[in-house]
């Protein structure tokens, strides 16, 4: 009689432990007056996919942590308190490039001169296509046009959101197929881009100036360094402010914002063009990778040159992991199943 006592509580013990392993349930919420999709796991926000009209490209604003901490800086959307407002491009988590048949995506904003804007290409959103809670994906399309809306690239990306416990990941895959005749050159300005919190900046001791591919400067000013406390690291064991210009399958960063541990990590796929891709890491709190860099990070690098005949097409495949004091054995394990 114990016996089959125990084995009917065991069954019980094994459908509990089945059920509280189910992973977290996704939802969407389409607000087309407010131009952009909410993304909810467990009911929580987690961030939204925004496409405004006054915006040069689309990117998901803002990100929040499993405890629901914002990690995205908030200028220039809603600006905070103490917070940087360098690089008004920097919005979010998004993916474009710094020369399309010469033309620079990265660095287009609202600040770009109206005479300037023949040198700067736009994303212009399409349509949602698809949004599948059971999968967590939610499927979009844009185009990459010029100052004339003459359309370079077509791209359709999938996002597929998911979490378990205090793990956030975003998986990101863009097909970019080419309306006419494209070519990317090697560039430092790409390639998927993530502006982050003042937490995750490292604390600075100068003002610095960053130029972009055209030579424009901008001043990038010591502030109050509270809170101030990101450190990088990348899977080769290099860490800080030099990771900026290596290559590494995954780059972290990891800070204390008020009071939590979050690590943000990067992951390239190894089947994108030029595996590993160059870090494209900064201090003061952009934390991006870039698989077209090339010699703009290393002088001594192979040429980095993609061309497009129409109709031809390039993927490019990345993970975004937010999660606690994750260690690089974790890390690692994280990027071994993500092919």
């Amino acid at each position: 009689m114990k016996k089959y006592v125990f084995a009917i509580v065991a069954c019980l013990l094994f459908f509990s432990q089945a059920n509280s392993a189910k992973p977290p349930k996704v939802t969407f919420k389409n607000k087309d007056q407010e131009k952009k999709v909410e993304v909810y796991v467990d009911g929580k926000l987690f961030t939204a996919y925004i496409y405004p009209d006054n915006m040069e490209k689309q990117s998901l604003y803002p990100i929040a942590s499993a405890s629901g901490k914002i990690i995205t800086r908030g200028y220039p959307m809603n600006p905070r308190p103490f917070e940087r407002t360098d690089h008004p491009h920097h919005v979010g988590l998004w993916f474009n490039f710094g020369d399309v048949n010469g033309l620079d995506f990265w660095n287009n904003s609202f600040a770009i001169k109206p005479a300037d804007k023949p040198k700067y290409g736009t994303i212009k959103f399409k349509k949602i296509v698809s949004a599948d809670p059971k999968k967590g994906e939610l499927v979009t399309a844009s185009e990459w046009v010029d100052v004339n809306n003459k359309v370079l690239l077509n791209e359709e990306t999938s996002f597929i959101f998911s979490g378990a416990g205090n793990l956030r990941t975003i998986e990101r895959t863009s097909k970019l197929t080419a309306a006419t005749e494209v070519t990317f050159t090697e560039n430092k300005e790409g390639l998927l881009g993530l502006r982050l919190d003042r937490a995750f900046e490292e604390p600075a001791t100068k003002p610095e100036i960053f130029l972009d591919a055209r030579g424009i400067e901008t001043e990038v000013p010591v502030l109050n360094n509270a809170g101030a406390n990101g450190v990088y690291r990348n899977a080769e064991g290099v860490s800080g402010g030099a990771v900026w210009s290596k290559r590494s399958p995954w780059v972290a960063l990891r800070a204390d914002k008020e009071g939590e541990i979050i690590t943000i990590v990067i992951l390239d796929n190894p089947k994108n063009a030029n595996y590993p891709a160059w870090s494209h890491a900064r201090g003061y709190g952009l934390f991006a990778t870039n698989n077209l860099g090339g010699r703009a990070f290393d002088k001594n690098a192979a040429p980095v040159k993609v061309v497009l005949k129409t109709g031809e097409n390039i993927v490019f495949k990345h993970k975004i992991v937010i999660g606690s004091d994750l260690t690089d054995a974790e890390i690692s394990g994280i990027a071994k199943d993500f092919n």
